[in-house]
């Protein structure tokens, strides 16, 4: 028997076991502290070490020189990083150590919701059981959900109610695991040094009714804390301090922590913004980077006066999943040990892909899954997305673009079955986040140890039906500083559009055989080719859709939809081409998709102009939007803005001159003209160079080899700091057809410096600059080339400004293809 340090109370409880977590429920800090001092004294008497976790606002409950340990905890880090915390505290301090927590219910203040302490008590009650610790909790009565109390009572060892009644100072077990006598579970009144048991009926009705009485004062305990507190948000009616103050805690709460994010949201969100968010949101917690972002940059737009943005924009009824949801679906699936292997550094990617194939199975709470119903029947049988909108996502500094998955459902078919495929897409999501890409990004960045929780934004697919498919006409993304400027009488501070027929999937992703509109804001009409047998080649082909009938995105041969009959409007996105018609002898229309009527007549570019640059001012940054383009039926536009984050970029650095007469014997080779990202002065200390002849002649296999042995040098290669490495291939980086280049990942090219793309016309590999697509976004800090090489020659030729002086000696570095690799 372990003593509590009280005789009267070990008599009680039969005295402590290893391993007990004991919960007081209080009404009074004082009356905690009560039980934390003799325990202490006891257990430093006996020699044991007693380890005081400080973490509240109320005064401490143990002096200096009570303990052994005392340790600092920061809640407002999030739920992750204190938890992280405390589970590494307890790994280190090992087996048999007494711990005192600080009440539990001012985490109230930090994290908002009851739903995270109860996670937070699921986690890590356990872990101090299993190396038979002795832990002491409080919460304070009713402050929290019955739900709340009730999980943590499943997983407590002890839970003992503490009050005063009448002047009288009683204990009441409720939970005693693994002990029992006649008398343990009655209130207890203090008496000297002892607790006596009220057996008589008088007393004991007295006793407990007035316990009664206490919880029916708070009829609102049902509901989570973050209820109540949106419940105060809605009762405050006139502007003020009061009102002001509820607005700055509520957006510290939902919006974000970073701070040039919240002074944005304090300038574009009034108290009764947050409350509607509040009204669509499922579960507690942050709406994530990407839902904030649309939120606020459409509130910035429709502010704005000079424009009549509400009858330009698309209204929008979409729905957010809180960041805390994605916790509860890893705590109450028992995945919470293997989430901290994965934190470590030997674990970060190992334990990440156990991890991330369990993400794909799991099972939600009961109290969500009924959420998720009412989401589902709130949009039909309407297409809807699941996108991913994490803490980090969309912030200044990190993009995330193309890291973390969004998932199109067509959401055809009975509610039972769309209730099931929307589970699966949050799954895939949420699995998303263990992705080799997305890791290996974040640790890029040095962002692997944050508090990285994934919410989710649900939006309607703007678009309408055409038969059985369902697209926009238009879908593009935007840049307010045009870093892709190929022509040197164009304005970079003009932006840049990418636009495409059909849903927006094919704007952002890189894709073989294939070519969104590039559009210059300030020279709409200017394209970077000529000649028609040019316009017909690097112009849109296919088109992404819904496919409501066989319930599938899809993506579908333009000509195939023309030939259904769905080609009306086409004249005013696209131009015949005649000279196919002609030759085809086919009675269907041949179109090249040009977007020149749109570009050049009506609203639509002096309206991504106005954008652009209103959220470009607001956001003190260039910005990167995408958005939806649909036609009235007296052919007007409407807008439908769905994501807005800063642009990523370096920045402005130095003017660099470069020297003349340089000596054609230190020339490894020099470009001339433009490329994508601009200009960069920047040592180089190795190149690692895929020959395109030899990897053209290469098989399948061997071609993906190559990639993955471009990846195993990239991770020894470490940072651009150590080793800065230009990477030179031929055809396209990130391919997924070997055939047209080196089909390798994000996480196989993240410590590169420079990136070339080498267009060899005898291996037909000819890429094309990736204006605005999610792959080369990511590798913004980077300087990206794309040459043309001459096999004859020897040489290479491309684009004015960049010039390597430094004879490098070739060595070979790749073993299965020894003749593909050069490093």
């Amino acid at each position: 028997m372990i003593t509590t340090g009280l005789k009267g109370l070990d008599d009680i409880l039969t005295g402590l076991r290893s391993g007990d977590n004991v919960v007081w429920q209080i009404d009074d800090i004082k009356d905690y502290k009560g039980f934390v001092a003799p325990l202490a004294s006891s257990a430093l008497a006996a020699g044991e070490k007693v380890i005081y976790m400080r973490f509240a606002p109320h005064r401490p409950l143990l002096r200096e020189g009570e303990f052994t340990k005392i340790y600092q905890l920061n809640a407002e880090g999030g739920f992750e990083a204190f938890t992280t915390r405390v589970n590494n505290i307890i790994k280190e301090e090992g087996e048999g150590a007494y711990y005192v927590f600080d009440c539990l219910s001012d985490l109230l203040s930090a994290w908002a919701t009851d739903l995270m302490i109860g996670n937070f008590f699921l986690v890590t009650c356990p872990y101090l059981y299993e190396l038979s610790t002795i832990a002491y909790f409080a919460i304070i009565r009713n402050r929290h959900s019955f739900r709340t109390v009730a999980r943590i009572r499943e997983t407590t060892q002890l839970l003992l109610d503490v009050y005063r009644c009448e002047g009288e100072y009683y204990v009441h077990p409720l939970k005693v695991w693994n002990r029992y006598s006649p008398t343990m579970f009655l209130p207890h009144v203090k008496k000297a040094a002892k607790f006596i048991p009220v057996t008589d009926s008088a007393s004991a009705s007295m006793v407990l009714s007035y316990i009664s009485r206490k919880g029916a004062e708070s009829a609102k305990r049902n509901l989570d804390n973050w209820d109540l507190l949106f419940m105060q948000a809605e009762e405050i009616s006139s502007p003020g301090a009061k009102k002001k103050k509820m607005l700055d805690k509520l957006l510290r709460i939902m919006i974000a922590r970073d701070r040039k994010i919240l002074s944005l949201a304090a300038a574009n969100f009034a108290l009764e913004d947050l409350i509607n968010i509040k009204s669509r949101m499922v579960g507690t917690g942050f709406i994530g980077g990407k839902t904030v972002g649309m939120l606020i940059s459409r509130n910035m737009l429709l502010n704005d006066r000079a424009c009549d943005w509400k009858n330009i924009f698309e209204p929008h009824d979409s729905y957010y999943v809180g960041s805390d949801v994605y916790y509860s679906y890893i705590v109450e699936n028992g995945w919470w040990r293997l989430r901290m292997q994965q934190k470590t550094k030997e674990g970060y990617f190992d334990a990440a892909a156990v991890l991330r194939e369990k993400m794909l199975h799991g099972a939600f709470p009961d109290e969500i899954m009924e959420k998720f119903q009412q989401l589902t029947e709130y949009f039909g049988t309407s297409p809807i997305i699941v996108r991913s909108s994490s803490l980090l996502e969309d912030s200044y500094g990190n993009a995330f673009a193309g890291k973390y998955e969004s998932i199109f459902l067509p959401n055809q078919g009975p509610p039972e079955q769309r209730l099931m495929q929307f589970m699966n897409a949050v799954r895939r999501v949420y699995a998303s986040t263990m992705s080799e890409d997305a890791l290996a990004y974040r640790r890029q960045r040095g962002l692997d140890m944050l508090d990285e929780q994934m919410a989710l934004l649900v939006q309607r697919v703007s678009g309408s039906y055409r038969e059985h498919y369902f697209f926009p006409d238009v879908a593009g993304v935007g840049v307010s500083y045009n870093t892709y400027v190929w022509n040197g009488d164009m304005d970079p501070e003009a932006g840049m559009l990418r636009l495409v027929f059909g849903l927006g999937t094919r704007s952002v992703n890189r894709v073989e055989g294939d070519y969104p509109r590039i559009a210059a804001l300030d020279e709409p009409l200017l394209k970077p080719h000529e000649d028609m047998d040019d316009m017909r080649k690097f112009s849109q082909h296919d088109v992404d859709v819904i496919n409501v009938k066989e319930n599938a995105f899809q993506t579908v041969p333009l000509r195939k939809l023309i030939a259904e009959g769905l080609e009306a409007g086409m004249e005013k996105l696209a131009v015949r081409d005649r000279g196919t018609d002609a030759s085809a002898g086919n009675k269907d229309p041949f179109w090249i998709m040009t977007f020149d009527k749109l570009l050049s007549e009506g609203r639509f570019t002096d309206c991504m102009r106005r954008m652009l640059k209103k959220l470009e001012k607001e956001y003190k940054y260039a910005v990167d939007i995408e958005f939806t383009v649909n036609f009235t039926d007296d052919g007007d536009i409407r807008i439908n803005l769905l994501q807005c984050r800063p642009l990523q970029t370096i920045g402005m650095g130095k003017k660099v001159e470069l020297p003349e007469n340089i000596p054609r014997k230190d020339i490894l080779f020099s470009t001339e003209g433009y490329f994508f990202g601009g200009n960069i002065s920047q040592p180089i200390r190795r190149i690692i160079y895929v020959h395109p002849e030899k990897y053209i002649a290469l098989g399948l296999s061997d071609k993906y080899e190559v990639a993955r042995n471009v990846g195993r040098i990239n991770r020894a290669t470490g940072g651009k700091d150590e080793m800065p490495t230009m990477l030179l291939g031929p055809g396209r980086w990130g391919t997924t057809t070997p055939s047209l280049g080196v089909p390798v990942t994000f996480a196989e090219i993240n410590h590169m410096t420079v990136l070339v793309e080498i267009a060899f016309p005898g291996g037909n590999l000819m890429p094309e600059l990736s204006f605005g697509t999610h792959f080369f976004r990511t590798l913004s800090r980077r300087a990206f080339f794309m040459w043309r090489f001459s096999p004859r020659k020897r040489r290479w030729f491309s684009t004015k400004n960049c010039c390597f002086r430094r004879r490098i000696s070739a060595r070979m570095c790749c073993r299965s293809v020894p003749d593909a690799v050069t490093s």
